[in-house]
């Protein structure tokens, strides 16, 4: 006994009729998907986007002319490039010392995961303005430094009221506080490149140092690229909080300005143009930053 059921009426039909004639096909009449609440969408955006273009335009209250005259006023300049120093040597001295520290979270010797993993939960947990002033207020706690045999006897000492100024505090702060968000980006870049390959290199007689720099590093960077730059550009903003300490950054300087002239909106803008500028230039330095590490990888 077997069980038998009928075939779609649709595909008798479809069988029975056997290949359409291509001139029947050209006949069709071909109609596009309809998305009109896509496009109704797409115009009540737009009609917002040019509601706020024309009161940025016409509201007098931005006053554009202020904006004009400050801009490139020499002392916004001069806050802006000591923020890009600020943003420059906290970025090169957090991330080295966060690639030595990444290292030491991969290690194989529990005493030195132990004191990067301290390092990293430290740093993380302090609010970096804690940080910033602790440094800024080094010499109250250590009135001299000492070198000599450790626990013993000192060789030479000397003061530390002025060795750590507002620019060196904040550079120094800035840096450690980058180190611990740093580590665990280049670890995380490291650990997403495929095990077997390091044992295929080491099977191959590689060195390690080579494995790290030829092997592991250029597709670690991939990984590690669009995290760290956007880490950097957090960095960029988070200057700004270094004004706690009289330092003449940008946001600090803008404050002065319109302290001193009570145009506080305009000057406000000032700050945010030259944000938004640094931030496009490095997002570009970032898009090919990482279309040169993906090479190979990537039509």
């Amino acid at each position: 006994m077997s069980l038998t059921s009928d075939p779609p009426a649709g595909a008798t039909a479809a069988r029975e009729a056997g290949p359409r004639d291509p001139d029947d096909l050209a006949a069709l009449k071909v109609v596009p998907v309809r998305h009109p609440w896509r496009w109704l969408a797409i115009a009540a955006t737009a009609v917002v986007l040019a509601q706020f273009a024309h009161g940025l335009i016409t509201n007098p209250a931005w006053e554009w002319e202020v904006f004009a005259r400050f801009f490139t006023a020499r002392t916004i300049l001069k806050a802006v490039w000591i923020t890009v120093q600020l943003t420059f040597y906290g970025t090169v001295l957090g991330f080295a010392l966060g690639i030595v520290l990444a290292f030491m979270r991969l290690s194989a010797s529990p005493f030195l995961r132990a004191v990067s993993f301290a390092y990293i939960w430290a740093f993380r947990s302090i609010p970096l303005i804690v940080q910033l002033l602790f440094w800024f207020n080094l010499a109250y706690l250590y009135k001299r430094l000492q070198f000599g045999i450790p626990f013993g006897p000192g060789f030479f000492s000397f003061d530390t009221m002025g060795l750590v100024g507002a620019m060196s505090a904040a550079v120094l702060g800035l840096a450690l506080h980058q180190a611990a968000y740093a580590a665990e980006i280049v670890r995380g870049g490291v650990l997403s490149v495929d095990a077997g390959q390091r044992e295929a290199a080491s099977a191959l007689g590689i060195p390690k140092l080579r494995q790290l720099r030829r092997i592991v590093l250029p597709q670690a960077m991939r990984a590690i690229l669009p995290t760290a730059a956007n880490e950097v550009i957090s960095l960029f903003k988070g200057t700004s909080i270094v004004s706690v300490m009289a330092i003449g950054e940008l946001f600090y300087q803008v404050q002065v300005v319109y302290g001193r002239t009570g145009q506080v909106v305009p000057l406000l803008m000032v700050a945010t143009a030259w944000y938004v500028l640094l931030t496009t230039v490095l997002s570009v330095l970032q898009h090919y930053l990482e279309r040169h590490f993906a090479k190979g990888a990537t039509r």
